[in-house]
């Protein structure tokens, strides 16, 4: 493969390379970072045909435009962003060729809010720490020093060759999410869960919540009817993704990928991993319910994701 460039001709209000993010480092405040919908991402390098670990651009809220250098195949998976190359539309969930000057455009988000662009054999983009997942607090990650892309970068990735044959694919439709639909995610409950009172379980589980607009990489800040949290001291402790945190005033928050790596806040439990890509797709106002996941069913769930997509 020839080494192409892909140019940034307008980043939107966040672009950011990922891959599954970095691991083992949490003891030392790195957070994890990659992909807010693993799901989108793990089928953007799936149409590929790329092992699932290789870097894509998560682009939030469209206002994207990027010329291609050499012609490849690439991919759109997540929200739908109005993605057309040369004005004309692409069709979301699915592998394409561009050729060289081409450009690809994203537009407002019509449905969720990220959506993921790959391409074939990912970007080439250096490691930090294992991995090039872009954390801003972190300084970590992208082109460089965790920044988020900017017009004028250029973000290297590997050309097709002249005589190379790619076979475009779509995903079936009945496997792409309605991000617009009502959420209901899947509990798997904690230790902490004892030190809450029965009523404020309770309350959890039958209040329908929704999205404030305080969401982020970090996290999704959800409200809901209020509830008097009684004062529970907990020792601060590491933070799994999809940990439930419950603050003083009641109003729930679900970490992300981006949250910090230790916190006192008691905690209910975590967030299935295979329902947070519904969540980090979520706009502002959209319902929210949470339910007890069993883990057994979880579990199995997760295999089957894992050894499809190959992880």
């Amino acid at each position: 493969m020839i080494k192409a460039e892909l140019k940034v001709l307008k980043p939107g209000p966040l672009s950011l390379i990922q891959d599954l993010g970095r691991f083992g480092h949490a003891h030392t405040g790195i957070t994890q970072g990659g992909p807010l919908d693993e799901y989108a991402y793990s089928w953007a390098n799936y149409l590929l045909g790329n092992k699932v670990n290789l870097p894509c651009i998560e682009i939030t809220l469209g206002q994207t435009q990027f010329e291609v250098g050499t012609k490849s195949a690439f991919s759109i998976c997540g929200a739908n962003l109005n993605a057309t190359l040369d004005d004309i539309p692409i069709t979301n969930w699915s592998s394409f060729i561009a050729k060289q000057g081409q450009v690809i455009r994203f537009s407002l988000a019509k449905n969720g809010l990220r959506a993921y662009l790959g391409v074939l054999g990912g970007f080439d983009v250096p490691l930090a720490h294992g991995s090039c997942s872009t954390v801003q607090r972190d300084q970590l990650g992208g082109l460089v020093g965790g920044n988020a892309l900017k017009q004028g970068d250029r973000i290297r990735y590997h050309s097709l060759l002249a005589n190379q044959y790619f076979e475009k694919k779509q995903l079936s439709f009945r496997y792409q999410p309605d991000y617009d639909l009502p959420i209901t995610l899947r509990v798997v409950e904690g230790y902490q869960k004892n030190a809450l009172p029965k009523h404020v379980v309770e309350w959890f589980y039958h209040t329908e919540f929704e999205v404030s607009k305080n969401i982020d990489r970090m996290g999704y800040r959800l409200q809901g009817a209020s509830i008097d949290m009684p004062t529970i001291e907990m020792r601060s402790e590491g933070i799994a993704l999809g940990a439930i945190q419950l603050p003083p005033d009641g109003q729930p928050i679900v970490l992300l990928n981006d949250r910090q790596t230790i916190g006192g806040y008691p905690k209910i439990g975590c967030v299935s991993r295979i329902d947070l890509p519904r969540l980090a797709q979520a706009k502002p106002g959209q319902k929210v319910r949470f339910v007890k996941g069993h883990l057994d069913e979880l579990q199995s769930d997760w295999v089957m994701w894992a050894n499809y997509f190959g992880y």
